[in-house]
């Protein structure tokens, strides 16, 4: 009996077991999104209306009943979720406050599905604000591709947040977050977020866009000109006679490659200038000429090369044949092969921002991390890659970083701070998202040089690159990378700086002679582990390192150029407060002693890191 009541349960189990693995998701995949769309300006009004073609393919292993679209307009409307947001939060965004609250129905924005189908079938929706559910009419399955059809009508707002109409420095149209884009879904199911204003995540595929205008308008944006010769605003092959145009407009036919988005700006008053590099890339720049942008933007064509020269040697080369960098937007934002940024800054602002928002073509747009998870991943290792840039191409720095680990410092003294892991729309305070992903991610990628030696850390950030271009890499996969280029094991470090809030905080406790020897007593204050440089300089100007790798490293940095030679290599338990070592030179020959004269290591109180006799 005992024999015969086990066989059916055995069968179930293995029923069980079989159908949860036919239905789990088996690894890391990427959608594809690959649009066509045609969209007509209304200059007068602010509205346009157009058509999309959308070519999805699902190459997860996953059966898709339902889809969702972004409808980021919808955002500006009194009442929004962004409205609400920013009218409660503690520290509002200047440039939004209550200012969406008080938008008039001809100020809005709004983006609207008018049709809808999936392979020639009717698909039941509903707008639930910024996001579109689609229910389908038959399953999307796994390794198969369907086209929807749709078409949509929007208003553009008064400019507020990145996208808009009318700036404060008289640009008609940044139109970014225009169009109705599809969610991602990858290996953690769908990213439907509503917009409050934060971060973007979204599918790569291949854009083919013609957009109808005015024909005094000049465009900007993501893509390749397909129509140079008939548009002419500067696009046009030298030497060759732009065609009169009859009619008041022109069709602009844009195509961009691989790529997660699709922003175009537009003015009457732009002045476009290119600049061929000699590597194939064209650089254009789009700007509004007067007294307070013309000389700046001019110097900028000097320095726009320069950056995409550096960031392409030292963190991978820039894949794309074009870059833009328009007047446009309220600050500065990037999107594929091109960026948004406020005209009326001094030159060292103008280039410090273009730097800042063309290094997210490396972090933002081809790696393109989940923004809303990792926002860290993007905004910090951008501001990383963009400090050395400025200091490379604009002004030399000794410390290049001093500012990011500033910040981070007046994060943790704040009491605000928040895990890095936090979703970056539900952070607290603006602040604490602020200083956690740009100053504390920056500190991240600059310390990992303090932890794995600079070279190790530099050739990671190349193999991080090849490795995870076009793929959304996590936080495991760059810490993967590391440890793979340096043989140590760093997971304690993503789970303490990223996962937690504790801090670092190492002093010297006593200096003890010892006859011919001296004992130096370190203590660990704060709560986070880390391995410690330690530098004695002596009264005769030379210099030796005492070296102490975590145990939990399980192997330790190579010696770094520029470093002292060290004299003691010794392992510190983490569960360890304390640590003796001594060394065999007289108390009374040291000049000092030092915790990391690098600065690298991001102790939030250096007060008691050095001591001099």
């Amino acid at each position: 009996m005992h024999n015969i009541l086990n066989k059916p349960m055995l069968g179930l189990f293995l029923f069980v077991i079989t159908g949860a693995s036919l239905n789990a998701q088996t690894g890391r995949f990427q959608q594809a999104a690959d649009y066509k769309m045609e969209v007509e300006m209304n200059v007068t009004s602010n509205q346009y209306s157009g058509t999309q073609v959308l070519k999805y393919t699902n190459n997860s292993p996953d059966t898709l009943y339902k889809v969702f679209y972004h409808l980021y307009y919808n955002a500006f409307q009194p009442g929004s979720m962004m409205d609400e947001r920013s009218r409660s939060i503690s520290d509002p965004d200047r440039r939004v406050g209550d200012r969406i609250n008080a938008l008039k129905p001809d100020e809005v924005g709004y983006l609207h599905v008018n049709e809808l189908t999936m392979d020639g079938m009717k698909v039941d929706f509903e707008e639930v604000e910024t996001i579109l559910e689609v229910t389908l009419p038959k399953p999307i399955l796994p390794n198969s591709e369907v086209e929807f059809n749709m078409s949509f009508m929007g208003q553009v707002p008064i400019q507020i947040r990145r996208s808009g109409r009318d700036s404060s420095e008289g640009v008609r149209y940044s139109m970014s977050q225009w169009y109705p884009k599809m969610a991602e879904y990858d290996e953690q199911g769908w990213h439907s977020n509503p917009y409050i204003g934060r971060e973007f995540y979204g599918i790569w595929g291949d854009f083919d866009v013609k957009i109808t205008i005015d024909k005094s308008y000049t465009i900007g944006g993501t893509g390749y000109l397909q129509n140079p010769n008939e548009i002419g605003h500067g696009y046009e092959d030298a030497g060759v006679k732009v065609p009169k145009v009859d009619g008041n407009t022109l069709t602009w036919h844009f195509k961009a490659p691989m790529v997660h988005d699709f922003m175009w700006a537009a003015d009457p008053k732009y002045r476009h200038e290119k600049v061929e590099m000699e590597n194939g890339i064209t650089v254009h720049h789009l700007f509004i000429p007067d007294p307070e942008t013309t000389e700046n933007w001019e110097k900028l064509k000097e320095y726009t090369p320069k950056a995409i020269e550096f960031m392409s040697e030292h963190f991978g080369q820039y894949p794309y044949k074009q870059f833009s960098v328009i007047q446009g937007g309220d600050g500065g934002m990037e999107y594929p092969m091109s960026t948004l940024v406020t005209g009326g800054r001094n030159l060292r602002g103008l280039v410090g921002v273009m730097a800042h928002e063309l290094a997210h073509s490396w972090y933002q747009g081809v790696l393109a991390t989940n923004e809303a998870l990792y926002p860290w991943m993007d905004e910090g290792f951008t501001s990383y890659a963009s400090a050395l840039t400025m200091s490379a191409i604009y002004q030399p720095s000794d410390a290049p970083l001093r500012n990011s680990y500033m910040g981070y410092y007046r994060l943790v003294k704040s009491g605000l701070e928040e895990p890095m892991s936090t979703h970056s729309d539900h952070y607290h305070t603006n602040s604490a998202y602020s200083s956690a992903a740009y100053s504390k991610g920056a500190v991240f990628m600059a310390q990992m040089g303090y932890i794995i030696g600079e070279e190790a850390r530099d050739q990671g950030l190349h193999r991080y690159w090849d490795t995870w271009k076009f793929k959304h890499p996590n936080v495991n996969d760059v810490i993967r990378v590391m440890e793979k280029e340096s043989g140590l094991e760093l997971d304690w470090y993503k789970e303490y700086f990223v996962y937690t809030t504790k801090t670092i905080d190492y002093g010297i406790k006593a200096v003890n002679p010892q006859g011919d020897q001296t004992e130096i007593i370190l203590e660990r204050i704060g709560l986070m582990p880390m391995p410690i440089d330690l530098v004695i300089t002596y009264k005769d100007g030379s210099q030796e390192m005492v070296y102490l790798p975590l145990a939990i490293m399980r192997g330790e940095k190579a010696p770094e150029k520029g470093a002292p030679a060290r004299i003691i290599s010794e392992d510190w338990p983490w569960t360890n407060l304390t640590k003796s070592i001594r060394i065999d030179k007289k108390k009374d020959s040291i000049k000092s002693i030092e915790i990391d004269p690098s600065k690298r290591l991001a102790d939030i109180e250096q007060e008691n890191n050095k001591v001099e006799f």
